[in-house]
């Protein structure tokens, strides 16, 4: 996210690039592959190219998760059709803490509602938790992620590259701690923990 969309002046709002700026994001539940990832708006047409792109990644039949937002429906029908267990968990707030710290603090979960949409997902797997712990692990991982700071991406293609950078590294070369291998080890499609080094020559690489 850059500055915020009530901070922009009038003239450049709806700017892409320019206040708002969404990062879109799957995890597998099982390796802890992220994937596909996505800078965009929250609109329909970022949630279609977000799905389709991970359609096209993915080799068997999966259950999905996401949250409320009603832009994933039209876009996982149009990317899974019927092949696909599809639920969204809907989180519940209630007003948030009163008072002069009300502007740092986050409202008070109530409780969620799970509504099926497509197929027949196990209720046991129906969840949000492990991309929502991704995305702390982004935010802890890069500085422009950080509230509150000057450390926000300037441009968002700057922004695109690092959030590229951090993915990369997260499921070749960073070992996950409960799985004991990077996330690319476990989902069959990496051998080995990449280096640094290899990450950094991969663009010379793909020139070849």
């Amino acid at each position: 996210m850059y500055s915020k969309q009530k901070n922009v002046p009038e003239e450049m709002r709806g700017q892409y690039g320019v206040g708002d700026v969404w990062t879109w994001t799957a995890i597998c539940a099982d390796t802890k592959l992220v994937p596909s990832f996505l800078i965009g708006t929250r609109d329909g047409g970022a949630a279609y190219g977000f799905m389709q792109d991970l359609a096209g990644r993915l080799a068997n039949r999966v259950q999905l998760t996401t949250d409320g937002h009603r832009a994933y429906l039209e876009a996982v029908e149009a990317a899974f059709g019927a092949d696909i267990d599809f639920a969204q968990l809907v989180k519940i707030y209630g007003p948030a803490v009163q008072g002069p710290d009300r502007k740092y603090s986050p409202e008070n979960f109530c409780g969620t509602k799970v509504a099926v949409v497509t197929g027949d997902p196990d209720e046991k797997q129906i969840s949000t938790s492990y991309v929502e712990r991704q995305n702390l692990t982004m935010r802890m991982g890069m500085r422009r992620f950080t509230r509150l700071t000057n450390g926000f991406s300037k441009k968002v293609e700057n922004h695109g590259h690092a959030v590229a950078l951090h993915f990369m590294y997260y499921n070749f070369g960073r070992i996950h701690k409960s799985l004991c291998i990077t996330p690319a080890m476990a989902a069959g499609v990496s051998t080995h923990v990449w280096s640094l080094e290899e990450i950094a020559a991969l663009p010379n690489r793909l020139d070849e």
